[in-house]
Parts: C-alpha cells; sequence; structure tokens
C-alpha cells in the first residue's frame, strides 16, 4: 500500500492546489464519486482492456459518478486516466481529504473505544481532544472490547491511550522492573 500512496501523493497536492481556488466541499465529493467508481473491479478490468481507448474509460466515469464534474476536475481525471493510474484514485481521494483538512485546521482522530459510545458521550469526549490536541477534531469511533475500558485515541502521529488495557499492561511493567 505504502506504493499507491507515493504515486497518489503528487496527484493529490495537484488537485488540492487547484481546488483551494474554487469549492473544496464540491471537489470533495466529486473525487469521492470517482474514488468509489474507480474502487470498482469490473471498471478496472474494462480500463485495463487493451482495446479500451482512455476517452471510453472517461465517459464511463463521468456517467457513472452521477455528478457534474468541475471543468478541473474533468482534466484531473483525464490525466488520471492517461498515466494509467486509475487504481491509485481511491487512494487519491484520501490524501485530498488530508490536504483539505489540514488547510482547514482539522484534524482526524481515531477514537477506540471499548464500548459504544453515545452522540452526547462522544461530543463530550471530542470536546476534551480539542482542548488537548490543540486543534479541531472529527472523529471515526470504532469499538474495541479487547480494551476492557476506556479509549484509546490516534491524532496523527499522537496517541492518547486511557484505557484500562495500557493502565494493567503500565502497572505489569512496573512491577517486574
Amino acid at each position: 500500500m505504502a506504493e499507491l500512496a507515493t504515486i497518489a501523493r503528487p496527484y493529490a497536492e495537484a488537485l488540492f492546489q487547484v481546488a483551494q481556488r474554487h469549492d473544496l466541499n464540491a471537489w470533495r465529493q466529486q473525487i469521492d464519486a470517482l474514488a468509489l467508481v474507480a474502487g470498482d473491479a469490473g471498471l478496472r478490468q474494462f480500463a485495463d482492456h487493451p482495446k479500451t481507448a482512455p476517452a471510453q474509460v472517461f465517459d464511463v466515469m463521468v456517467e457513472a459518478a452521477k455528478l457534474p464534474l468541475a471543468d478541473g476536475m474533468r482534466n484531473f481525471l483525464r490525466a488520471v486516466i492517461d498515466n494509467g493510474r486509475l487504481d491509485a484514485l481511491p487512494a487519491v481521494a484520501e490524501q485530498f481529504h488530508r490536504l483539505v483538512s489540514q488547510a482547514q485546521g482539522v484534524a482526524e482522530a481515531q477514537v477506540e473505544s471499548a464500548f459504544p459510545l453515545d452522540a452526547a458521550q462522544l461530543a463530550e469526549l471530542v470536546a476534551v481532544l480539542e482542548k488537548r490536541f490543540d486543534r479541531k477534531l472529527t472523529a471515526a469511533v470504532s469499538v474495541q472490547p479487547s480494551l476492557i475500558g476506556g479509549v484509546r485515541v490516534t491524532v496523527g502521529d499522537e496517541v492518547l491511550d486511557t484505557s484500562v488495557r495500557a493502565r494493567l499492561e503500565r502497572m505489569k511493567t512496573t512491577l517486574t522492573a
């Protein structure tokens, strides 16, 4: 996967530079729709067929996206298809989202909880985390019963682990040292 990320980075950065001059939310929707279409195995098989012309792949992608595409997005899609990088489009979309979030001062927080969180608990947790990490956060929550209790939060390369499992590991290390 590191290879796709490496391929996707320059495409995402170029797309972001153009999108900054326009409505970022509209461009987000467009790249998401194209990434979803590009993720389809049948479409990639069609695109990889030697008798399929790049213009045919472009037309199918635009039709399947079911969104009007901005001229810049159309040019971007043509470049991706012409360079044979259709398989990297989902990774481009992911990196594009990161660049938009950074520009808006928003970071993504991966929250792992031992138990499901309701909306009020999540809102309270996000408010505390925003103060702790000193930035605006959007949270993606997953339930990990192996944590026993508490939460583990990852924001970028920072990790805040207040789970019972982590506390038990620290106690074990202290007692065996």
